[in-house]
């Protein structure tokens, strides 16, 4: 973790407003598509992180026992999920090939464990919701030239960031270039 150093928060003008430019991604080109999220969550994670803890904190101000559990349920899934990638061959081939699937498959698992527990609402509203949007931000929101210049940074590792350490965890590490 020595080096690794959270972005600067973007204005809301740059991440949400005025200067924002949004536009449906095209569907067809999934690497594109998928270049730019791994993009938007590198250059935005700060406003991400904010944004997703308040959500957190007034989930957990109504349900506070309900959002820990779905929040340690999640936590322990993606943690194991990462240490089979990195100790099992076939889940770190999985990983590789079916990036999107391995962030779905721990969703999921975490969701039918949290749902035996009887915390699918808050799990839902709490904790994929934020996520969720963050995912929907992040795949319609335009890159400028100041997010290009950043993500090389990150790219060719002059910079080390903690959305950059996730994303390398879940197997989306950004190519030099791209």
């Amino acid at each position: 973790m020595a080096g690794v150093q959270p972005p600067p928060l973007r204005s809301w003008d740059d991440f949400l407003l005025s200067s924002a430019r949004f536009s449906v991604p095209d569907l067809r080109d999934l690497d594109r598509w998928n270049n730019r999220m791994i993009n938007n969550l590198l250059y935005y994670q700060s406003n991400y992180f904010l944004s997703a803890l308040a959500f957190l904190l007034i989930v957990g101000y109504f349900q506070p026992v309900q959002l820990f559990v779905g929040a340690t349920v999640v936590t322990l899934f993606f943690l194991g999920f990462v240490w089979a990638a990195e100790n099992r061959a076939p889940i770190r081939r999985f990983r590789r090939n079916h990036p999107s699937m391995s962030v779905l498959a721990i969703l999921v698992a975490s969701y039918f464990f949290v749902s035996v527990l009887g915390g699918v609402a808050v799990f839902l509203f709490g904790i994929a919701f934020p996520i969720l949007m963050v995912l929907i931000h992040a795949s319609t929101r335009l890159r400028n030239l100041k997010n290009k210049l950043e993500n090389k940074l990150e790219s060719i590792g002059l910079k080390r960031t903690p959305m950059g350490l996730l994303l390398e965890a879940l197997g989306q590490e950004q190519e030099a270039g791209s």
